[in-house]
């Protein structure tokens, strides 16, 4: 196939091993576009770059690395985005660490839409599955889109609310692009590549792997106005992702949740520090200045239990156990257990490991 050489240039440097971002940029603003970086003597590069990263941008083994990037860009829905393009994201390059180009797969006219960065735990709660996706769905009808990582939990909750209005979704990846990771998402990355926007900064074939990922945090905190997190622990990875926001000037968004839930406490220790805590899709909208929905109309506020909600207006909001219902309802075992799962097959409850039992918010009709 006949090489963009543009696009090509581009490829050499960003995929020359030892040449990151930082260093890139560098060389940018020294001799501008990357064919003319390229174009300059050896010996001149020798002040930007180690011996081994001048070897290697010099050697035959980057050829196979840009032309199978070039092949994958020419597929259909296919895009490289680089720092010199129109459809560079504006609020990237607004951070410290732009990365030099993009690997998009679906609709990159996303990139410009106004965004909101939606991140929580992998092991989430189904109550927290269920937040995320009705406020991502509640934001995403407002007209902004849900930026999101792929991974299990929130996250996927997250995707799927946004899919299901207008604003879509984005996900930035911490793999190659044509990595799906993690397998069990892959329906949902087919997905969002078809109705949304896959994004990653990594080299084709990028496998999955540790450092990668608070590299990823930091565009999906970027790419947003704001970032809200849904569930977090203390040592989850949605609160590098929110440190990231805090640091790039976007607004922090938090939940509250169970004082009995570890899930809970990234989530109150952000609201400790400073973070808004929101109850609704509303809340996090009224913070976003210079923002304003198109069509509005959805709201994530819980609606009281009606009056003959039977043993449901007894179970409040945290995990509890049989014997507590019992006390609290004046009702049997047996009846509580039959009406737990009469619940339970309703979507109203969730079972909970250690025999507990909590109460599900279903999200508002529009």
């Amino acid at each position: 196939m006949k090489a963009d050489p543009g696009l090509a240039s581009w490829l050499k440097l960003a995929l020359t091993p030892g040449i990151g971002p930082a260093t890139l940029r560098r060389l940018l603003r020294q001799y501008g576009l990357p064919h003319e970086v390229l174009s300059r003597p050896r010996r001149e590069l020798e002040a930007f770059l180690s011996a081994e990263a001048l070897f290697r941008l010099h050697s035959d083994e980057l050829e196979p690395l840009v032309e199978r990037a070039l092949a994958w860009a020419a597929e259909p829905g296919h895009r490289v985005v680089t720092l010199a393009d129109e459809d560079y994201p504006k609020l990237l390059l607004e951070i410290p660490d732009p990365p030099a180009l993009l690997f998009a797969a679906g609709r990159a006219e996303l990139l410009g839409r106004p965004a909101l960065a939606v991140v929580g735990s992998r092991n989430a709660t189904p109550q927290g599955e269920a937040n995320a996706g009705a406020f991502a769905k509640s934001l995403s009808a407002s007209g902004l889109t849900i930026v999101s990582g792929l991974a299990l939990g929130i996250d996927a909750a997250a995707h799927r609310g946004g899919l299901a209005a207008a604003g879509s979704t984005i996900a930035v990846l911490g793999t190659g692009i044509d990595v799906v990771y993690p397998q069990r998402n892959a329906a949902l990355a087919a997905q969002i590549a078809g109705q949304g926007l896959l994004l990653s900064e990594f080299a084709l074939g990028t496998a999955p792997a540790a450092h990668n990922f608070p590299r990823r945090n930091r565009l999906i905190s970027g790419l947003a106005r704001g970032c809200l997190v849904v569930e977090a622990a203390l040592a989850s990875g949605s609160l590098i992702t929110a440190r990231a926001a805090a640091e790039q000037g976007r607004e922090v968004f938090a939940i509250p949740g169970s004082i009995h839930s570890p899930l809970a406490k990234g989530c109150h220790a952000l609201i400790k520090s400073g973070a808004k805590l929101v109850e609704s899709a509303d809340d996090v909208l009224a913070e976003l200045s210079g923002f304003r929905p198109s069509g509005y109309a959805a709201t994530t506020r819980e609606t009281p239990a009606p009056p003959d909600a039977g043993l449901l207006a007894h179970m409040g909001h945290d995990p509890v156990d049989v014997d507590s219902l019992c006390t609290r309802a004046g009702m049997s075992a047996e009846q509580v257990s039959s009406e737990l799962l009469r619940l339970e097959l309703d979507g109203q409850v969730t079972a909970l490991p250690g025999g507990l039992f909590q109460r599900l918010e279903k999200a508002p009709r529009r």
